[in-house]
């Protein structure tokens, strides 16, 4: 047996090992699954990394279609999708609001049903505005139990959340992974201290999904968790207390600095990266319902100055000299602002940035093997014995 093939064995009995379940569920926060479940995903997606990359077909779909909601722009996990739909024999169909009849009023419930027919999964990004991502998932999931119970759907498809206002858990998996591996395994993770750092960005808005999908998922691996940001730039605080809760039950530690240089010292792993604070979430979100486009403007204008204020906020070589001997792992879910490329200030020098930017293209590879990974166990009632029917059916092949 060759070394790929003894590696997949040993995850698949991996994968029987794991007591989870997803089956005719919905992938929406990672907090909400769990240990088994977020290793699951994991262990899944590997899987399916070592199989593609030898060649073997991952076909487990004959036949449906994989519908995506995009509410926002989106480069990386748009084409991760898609690419993940394929892999499985999915055949991938994008909603255009304006041209659909979301634009003339159709209900959401009346919507996820009539493109659910012969869908398998759908895929939902809406992180703009706090309070409206989550929800909108919720509500197409339970508009879709309710189609399924009631006989309108022959199967129920999945609801895979692409990022919303407090989550990205394709991303932060697809990091998850990228640590394991950098690191030498999950146990290996235990006390490596990581720092989410707040750095500094021209530009406005950027959702707190990121950020808080980092604390809340790595946090239950037992890593030492610093959470760095100026003052007034807090994240929701449920997810802080989430984030805390895990670090207690996982033996790792959560601390909140509002001094990035001090927060980097002796890290492990960065990842500075800009958001906006919460305070202005909420606020944006009241002035979007009002559609108050003069408030919009003013509110924009007043975080961009408030972000004016934080220049220093850097990711820059001095900073990296001062992580644990000189060289932590740098972390960004792209794409990243790099002072000297695509802006004239922003949150890492390009230095530093080519330094590791290898690492943070290799971080974002395994993102479609997670969507991949997710959708199976949501869509199969055993996808373990799917699997490991097709790693058999390989095995054969070769002889």
């Amino acid at each position: 047996m060759a070394k790929s093939d003894l590696m997949v064995k040993t995850k698949i009995d991996d994968l029987f090992r794991l007591n989870f379940d997803g089956f005719r569920k919905d992938f929406l926060l990672s907090w909400d699954k769990s240990a088994d479940d977020i290793q699951a995903v994991m262990t899944l997606a590997e899987i399916l990394w070592e199989l593609h990359n030898d060649n073997v077909g991952l076909r487990v779909f004959r036949t449906g279609l994989a519908v995506s909601f995009f509410r926002d722009k989106s480069t990386r996990t748009r084409l991760a999708y898609a690419s993940a739909c394929d892999l499985l024999g999915l055949t991938m169909q994008e909603m255009d609001e304006e041209k659909s009849q979301i634009a003339h009023g159709e209900t959401i419930r009346e919507t996820a049903n009539m493109i659910s027919f012969l869908s398998e999964v759908i895929g939902i990004r809406d992180d703009m505005f706090l309070g409206r991502g989550h929800n909108f998932m919720k509500e197409v999931a339970q508009a879709l139990d309710g189609g399924f119970a009631e006989g309108v759907l022959g199967r129920r498809p999945a609801v895979i959340n692409l990022q919303c206002d407090l989550d990205h858990p394709t991303q932060t998996l697809s990091d998850l992974v990228h640590l394991k591996n950098y690191f030498g395994g999950l146990n290996e993770l235990k006390n490596k201290k990581l720092v989410m750092s707040w750095a500094y960005s021209p530009s406005y808005g950027k959702p707190l999904s990121v950020p808080q999908g980092i604390i809340a998922l790595l946090s239950r691996f037992g890593m030492d968790i610093v959470l760095a940001y100026p003052e007034n730039y807090d994240l929701v605080p449920e997810v802080v207390e989430t984030a805390k809760k895990f670090s207690r039950e996982s033996g790792g530690s959560f601390a909140i600095s509002h001094d990035m240089k001090a927060a980097f010292k002796n890290a492990d792993a960065v990842y500075p990266k800009s958001w906006a604070p919460y305070w202005v979430m909420q606020k944006r979100t009241d002035l979007m319902y009002n559609n108050d486009q003069k408030g919009l403007r003013e509110l924009e204008k007043e975080c961009l100055d408030q972000n004016a204020r934080h220049k220093d906020w850097l990711c820059d070589e001095e900073l990296m000299k001062t992580t644990r001997n000189g060289n932590a792992l740098y972390l960004h879910c792209l794409p990243a602002d790099v002072q000297g490329l695509n802006c004239l200030e922003g949150e890492v020098t390009l230095k530093v940035f080519e330094k590791y930017r290898v690492e943070t293209y290799k971080e974002a590879r395994y993102k479609a093997f997670v969507i991949a990974a997710m959708i199976i166990i949501c869509c199969f009632r055993d996808p373990v014995a799917i699997i490991d029917k097709l790693f058999r059916e390989n095995l054969n092949r070769a002889g």
